[in-house]
């Protein structure tokens, strides 16, 4: 079990990496997203105060440190960290962060000057760090700029506030994916593990086992398979316990009756013709157990042949000759034979399948009929279909044994079967045969009136085939 323990671990770290790839990306998205659109806002705001002070001080009909003091600090909502103005040279008029004549050659302020509005942003360490800057116009001619710088501790606070959340969120996400990722990994190693173990058992011969598993999905319905098959592995298996069993037993009975005739023979004085009649029992012996033996070979040989080769034949000829071959037999017996083959169609099939099918159904016609009985054998056609139909006068079939004479080695009567030789086997190898050719027998019977069985082939018509 140990290495469908490690896939189980191996399938749940890949679905772990890969739903954690997932949520990494988009923590990192939903960051990004919000920060810009902080930087946003940020920027609207800081554009709006510096146009509306450039657009005071453009005003003024002299701009010097004095004038654009006055200017600024009628600006009540001018609450900025930093706030520069300078003429069109970059020499500052006035500073709220220090005196003194100087340059301020900022880059945002070198962008003004060019008559564009520039806004930069840098967040670092819980803080909001912005920039901006306007150019100072009048009549079309730049006079110079209005530069303000913002340190904000608030919105940096919120946007790392947020940021936490985000990333507190994605963690626990990770967690409830991890645990939802082992739990499903371990209990579909279970189930998977509870087939496994079935076919262990199954592989140990116990094939009543079945497999439980709760749900409707796959698994369920890989287990209702495997149970399916478990069932006919089961009924095969039965099968063939009783084909050995029955098989054993129609073996032993020949070889029980030529061991007792020997016995007899070699330890009884007997007189050359009681040697004789018991030789004579053993060779009747020993034919049963070659009849036996031939049918058993012929079943394992038809059950065994993966390929069914075919050919084109009318069904009349091959019927005529098993008529002719057991036309003394039926004499023999007192069974008078009729035989209509008038209604003949071709069908495809191998010859000598048909010869086997044809000779077991009337060598049963005549075995089990009544003496001085009468055994019929037709051709017909039935819409698309081609007929073959054995009819006896025999004793019939019990209503209740006629599901069961397909079955290999059924008697209606043992012992009157074994009087005459059968073994049980004759009809499974008859419905074998034309199941393989693709055909369908019936059989019909009524006690003391006699049975008839029906064989039907498709009909081969080669001129509506050509067309």
């Amino acid at each position: 079990m140990g290495r469908y323990t490690n896939s189980q671990l191996r399938y749940a770290l890949v679905y772990v990496v890969i739903t954690s790839i997932a949520l990494l990306i988009l923590n990192i998205f939903c960051s990004n997203i919000s920060q810009e659109l902080f930087n946003k806002n940020k920027e609207v705001a800081m554009i709006e105060r510096c146009q509306l002070a450039a657009d005071e001080i453009s005003k003024l009909e002299v701009i010097n440190p004095s004038t654009v003091s006055d200017a600024v600090s009628r600006m009540e909502s001018m609450n900025v960290t930093r706030l520069i103005v300078t003429d069109h040279t970059g020499l500052i008029i006035h500073d709220t962060y220090q005196t003194g004549s100087r340059y301020a050659l900022f880059p945002e302020i070198v962008q003004a000057m060019a008559g564009n509005d520039v806004f930069s942003c840098h967040y670092h360490d819980g803080a909001m760090q912005s920039q901006a800057a306007t150019p100072i116009v009048s009549y079309k001619t730049t006079l110079g700029c209005v530069y303000m710088m913002e340190y904000d501790t608030e919105q940096g606070s919120l946007i790392q506030s947020l940021q936490t959340n985000v990333l507190r969120i994605t963690l626990i996400l990770e967690f409830v994916v991890i645990l939802f990722s082992f739990a499903f990994a371990n209990t579909f190693s279970r189930r998977l593990r509870q087939i496994m173990h079935s076919m262990h058992i199954i592989q140990q011969g116990d094939y009543s086992h079945k497999v439980k598993l709760g749900g409707r999905d796959e698994l369920t319905f890989l287990g209702d398979e495997f149970n399916d098959l478990t069932e006919r592995l089961q009924t095969s298996e039965q099968k063939r316990h009783r084909f050995v069993s029955d098989a054993s037993h129609e073996l032993k009975t020949p070889l029980a009756s030529i061991k007792l005739l020997t016995d007899s023979i070699l330890q009884n004085d007997m007189d050359m013709s009681t040697v004789r009649e018991f030789v004579e029992d053993i060779g009747n012996e020993a034919d049963r157990l070659n009849r036996t033996t031939s049918k058993l070979l012929s079943l394992a040989r038809i059950d065994g042949q993966q390929i069914q080769e075919s050919e084109i034949i009318n069904m009349a000829p091959t019927v005529e000759k098993v008529v002719h071959m057991l036309s003394g037999i039926a004499k023999k017996n007192g069974i008078t034979m009729e035989c209509d083959l008038t209604q003949d169609s071709p069908v495809l099939i191998l010859e000598d399948d048909l010869y086997q099918i044809a000779f077991n159904l009337v060598e049963n016609g005549i075995k089990y009929n009544v003496p001085g009985g009468n055994l019929t054998v037709r051709l017909l056609r039935q819409d698309d279909n081609a007929l073959l139909q054995v009819s006896d006068t025999g004793m019939g079939i019990p209503e209740e044994a006629l599901g069961h004479i397909f079955e290999r080695f059924f008697r209606v009567d043992k012992s009157r079967s074994r009087a005459s030789g059968g073994s049980g086997l004759g009809l499974s190898i008859v419905r074998t045969i034309v199941q393989r050719n693709r055909g369908d027998i019936s059989v019909e019977s009524q006690l003391g009136k006699g049975t008839t069985f029906t064989v039907s082939f498709p009909i081969f018509d080669t001129e509506v085939d050509e067309e």
